[in-house]
């Protein structure tokens, strides 16, 4: 005789006993009546994606300042548009090892998962702790000790860039509920509800590009559409400040090209016109060399090396520089 499995398992069942013991025992069923037409919703799907893309941009913004830190390097984080599927779906386009935190999202019932690359993560520890922040591809289907106080810290910080994203539209508290490795444990909702999951793409510095992933069930989302679809339309208008702001966001994300001049010798004219390969030109090297942005010089420092490669070790900036160092430039 096979065994019959339980409906819900450890993880559905600990939050069903949660949201029950919301309602105190006694209290009064609330009288008020909320009409619904059925096929007449009020907000279109389509409107709740684009509060979340809304939401996406300024959480964007957040994790760029989250990552940084860890990565010791400028970073890069694009979000992506959310979009909408089966849980299970998600679910089975997702490798069997990767990193999954799971929270309540109270006062909303239901929850949201985070959704993190391990690879990603053991590139941070390596940048963190001095490295590169290059690093092979995860083969043990575990995280060392020093990968899971990195990911505790990681999700904690982007929980809270989370919270601040949101309190525009509704005050949240997240509560960690688990951490899984195995998709198939990760049980947000029935594998046949829709979530919607919003995507960001992280680039930290020489690191490789990685995915963030956030998943919401809709049915979480749907009691606050409005509030979502309202900032939707706050936001297609925004005043000159959140202009600014994107402007400045943008250019902030601009690569110039910057250059250092080592020396500047001089010869003749008869001379460039003799040069042949095996000539010497002798040079006198700068103290400091400069680093130098289109005309304008930045900064200057010491050349040096720094893990097998030349590197400027930036030492004054501004009024403090040398007049040789501006007689390096190019």
């Amino acid at each position: 005789m096979t065994g019959i499995s339980p409906a819900l398992d450890e993880t559905e069942t600990a939050i069903l006993r949660d949201e029950l013991a919301d309602a105190a025992p006694g209290a009064p069923f609330s009288r008020d009546v909320r009409k619904f037409a059925l096929g007449r919703e009020s907000v279109h799907p389509t409107a709740r994606l684009s509060g979340l893309r809304r939401m996406g941009d300024r959480l964007a913004r957040g994790l760029r300042s989250v990552i940084e830190p860890l990565a010791n390097a400028r970073t890069q984080v694009t979000a992506l548009a959310p979009e909408t599927q089966r849980f299970d779906q998600w679910m089975h386009a997702q490798p069997d090892f990767t990193s999954l935190s799971l929270y309540r999202l109270r006062p909303l019932k239901g929850g949201m998962l985070i959704a993190l690359e391990p690879n990603f993560i053991a590139a941070l520890v390596d940048s963190f702790y001095g490295g590169s922040g290059i690093v092979a591809a995860k083969t043990v289907r575990e995280f060392t000790p020093s990968e899971e106080r990195l990911l505790s810290r990681l999700t904690d910080a982007i929980v809270a860039a989370l919270v601040e994203a949101w309190a525009e539209v509704t005050p949240l508290a997240p509560q960690l509920v688990s951490r899984e490795t195995n998709p198939a444990h990760a049980a947000l909702v029935r594998p046949d509800e829709a979530v919607a999951v919003q995507k960001f793409t992280v680039q930290p510095g020489v690191i490789g590009p990685s995915s963030v992933a956030i998943l919401y069930p809709l049915a979480t989302l749907r009691p606050i559409e409005e509030e979502l679809a309202a900032k939707t339309d706050e936001d297609a208008t925004p005043g000159k400040d959140a202009w600014r702001a994107r402007l400045a966001t943008a250019l902030e994300q601009v690569r110039l090209p910057v250059r250092s001049v080592l020396a500047r010798p001089e010869i003749s004219v008869s001379q460039l016109l003799a040069l042949k390969p095996g000539d010497v030109i002798p040079i006198t090297l700068f103290p400091r060399a400069p680093l130098i942005a289109g005309t304008k010089r930045l900064a200057e420092g010491v050349i040096g090396e720094q893990e097998g490669r030349a590197a400027l070790m930036i030492e004054r900036m501004g009024d403090k520089m040398s007049d040789k160092s501006r007689r390096g430039e190019a």
